[in-house]
């Protein structure tokens, strides 16, 4: 089954990225968002089953697309992607719901293994 997949950052090259950083044959379709906002609504339009999620972002942070969530109930797995290394930022988008935090830039590697970890490659 196809799994809507939305990745939300502002920079170009990074949604790139992480694009390419899927691992080969994960059956998904992919949207983009450029901020807060657009994601959000994406994930309101079905699009976003899937998050990968950066902090970082004009008109609406990751942070704030989070609370968002979860305030309104939205069905949607989230990963943040963020070079905020902090371990503050970690620990709040975990509680905010935040599956795991990967840093930035991402690999194909790593990216495929936090999947693997939580059951969501087959």
């Amino acid at each position: 089954m196809t799994i809507p997949l939305l990745i939300c950052d502002d920079s170009n090259m990074a949604r790139k990225q992480v694009a390419r950083s899927l691992p080969d044959g994960w059956d998904v379709d992919i949207t983009f968002a450029t901020n807060g906002v657009e994601g959000v609504e994406a994930i309101r339009a079905g699009k976003g089953e899937m998050l990968f999620l950066d902090l970082t972002m004009p008109e609406m942070d990751g942070y704030g697309v989070l609370e968002t969530i979860k305030a309104e109930g939205l069905k949607s797995v989230v990963i943040v992607i963020s070079g905020d290394i902090q371990p503050e930022a970690r620990e709040r988008v975990l509680k905010l719901g935040a599956l795991e935090f990967i840093k930035k830039p991402i690999n194909k590697e790593k990216l495929t293994n936090v999947l693997q970890m939580f059951g969501l490659l087959d």
